[in-house]
């Protein structure tokens, strides 16, 4: 049978989502703590690799087995295996055809900023700090380019391996909550790097170094060297992935647990 699977991790500790030789990945966690209730290997496929420092609120996997199991015991066995940065949330059956990263039709991200002139401390590894005050009419502003489906060549990273940079950008909010500045991104797929190539873009903006037009200069000029800096991965969390309702995987909808 086919099994879906959610599950949140803190990624500071990992070296990202794919199982590498010589570093402490989630996928190996994952993979290790899973075979071991179903008593046979398995092998899992994510919804979206996230890179090291990178969070999850809501991460999709799915797997195949001959193991027979209530999701119960899947979500129960599963957690007393998993190391403590790791936690299964909801485990069912699917359709066969269900597919974690092909089936999906939207995702979300969060990429969370502590704004203030001194570091954070318990917050540490789970927002990025800019000591920059940063204007969020302005940032707001710029976003408001980056909207719609367009080549996002500037803001995806030089070893991306995806065939095709156009993407549909469905929704770019900056918000702030006290010395939290919220950028909220929705699209129908995302290129890797390119919630963090946006974030430096808008935190550039916000700081007052550039105009908000200067969003659009970067999308047009399709170079990812006209981007600016990487945002650090330490505020970037795996919100949400939509799928069509037929599959019946359940919308977790999470802001991370931070605010």
């Amino acid at each position: 049978m086919r099994i879906a699977a959610i599950l949140e991790y803190d990624g500071s500790n990992f070296s990202g989502w794919q199982r590498q030789a010589q570093a402490r990945s989630v996928q190996q966690a994952v993979e290790e703590a899973l075979s071991k209730v179903a008593d046979e290997p398995i092998q899992v496929t994510v919804a979206g690799r996230t890179d090291a420092g990178v969070h999850a609120a809501a991460q999709v996997i799915h797997f195949d087995t001959s193991a027979t199991r209530s999701e119960y015991s899947w979500v129960r066995g599963a957690n007393s295996n998993l190391p403590d940065d790791v936690a299964l949330l909801w485990v069912g059956e699917v359709d066969a055809g269900f597919h974690a990263r092909y089936s999906a039709t939207g995702r979300h991200y969060h990429y969370a900023i502590f704004n203030r002139a001194v570091r954070p401390t318990y917050l540490a590894g789970r927002v990025t700090h800019e000591y920059r005050p940063l204007d969020v009419a302005r940032m707001q502003n710029g976003a408001g380019h980056l909207i719609g489906e367009h080549d996002f060549t500037s803001f995806r990273a030089a070893e991306c391996q995806a065939k095709n940079p156009v993407r549909a950008l469905r929704a770019l909010e900056v918000t702030r909550h006290g010395e939290l500045v919220h950028i909220r991104a929705h699209a129908n797929a995302f290129l890797q790097h390119m919630v963090r190539n946006i974030a430096g873009v808008l935190m550039t903006i916000g700081a007052g170094e550039k105009e908000p037009a200067w969003a659009q200069e970067v999308l047009e000029a399709r170079d990812r060297e006209r981007g600016g800096v990487t945002a650090a991965p330490a505020g970037l969390y795996l919100r949400e992935i939509e799928y069509p309702e037929h599959f019946g995987v359940p919308r977790f909808s999470r802001d991370a647990g931070l605010w």
